[in-house]
């Protein structure tokens, strides 16, 4: 697609009123290698990725995206222009990657995301709902995101309303996000009702 012969530089102006919303998936996956390794003490393999929530082809509307490592890493900023979005590495720690998603339309601003590489399940606290769970593949962290576009550009709306599905069957993720929600609307409820307790209990003294 030529966007300036098709659209004109400003992509075809906005859509008043219009708001788009595409959910997607993003996290990592490790697995331990059950040792350190000799040669570099790595302990774990891991893959960062971005993936889309529905099933729908992202390239569609994403031109890249930009996966920001550890400065030790040789290479710490990777650059994917196509599915699958995800970079796979070995290593020890864990560590804050810097996610950035560009798009087709040059006018539509990237979004930034920050996902902490987990290596090692953490302590769920009083009330915490975990975005980590153990299953075949290693250990699985991972969060459910919304990118909002209000009032996008033509070009972006027949982008982001022209999506093929990416797979055939069924698509499912690791993390069941609908059962979190649930969890998490039922640790808000409790909290609520305990601060409701609380103020009763100071009121009565």
């Amino acid at each position: 697609m030529n966007i300036s012969t098709d659209f004109g530089p400003d992509s075809g102006g906005r859509v008043k009123g219009l708001t788009i919303v595409k959910p997607l998936i993003y996290g990592n996956v490790a697995r331990s290698f059950g040792k350190k390794r000799e040669e570099d003490g790595h302990t774990h393999q891991w893959t960062v990725y971005v993936k889309p929530y529905h099933n729908e082809d992202m390239q569609t509307y994403v031109k890249k995206i930009h996966f920001k490592l550890h400065e030790s890493y040789a290479n710490a900023n990777r650059i994917i222009s196509k599915p699958p979005y995800e970079v796979t590495e070995t290593g020890w720690g864990e560590f804050e990657i810097v996610i950035k998603i560009y798009f087709h339309d040059p006018t539509e601003r990237p979004v930034t995301m920050y996902h902490i590489l987990k290596l090692f399940q953490s302590p769920i606290l009083d009330g915490e709902v975990s975005t980590q769970i153990e299953g075949k593949k290693g250990l699985v962290s991972e969060q459910y995101e919304e990118i909002v576009f209000q009032e996008p550009t033509q070009l972006m709306q027949q982008l982001l309303t022209n999506v093929q599905p990416v797979a055939t069957g069924v698509w499912k993720h690791d993390t069941d996000f609908e059962e979190k929600k649930v969890q998490a609307l039922e640790s808000i409820n409790d909290t609520k009702f305990k601060v409701i307790a609380e103020i009763a209990q100071l009121k009565d003294k």
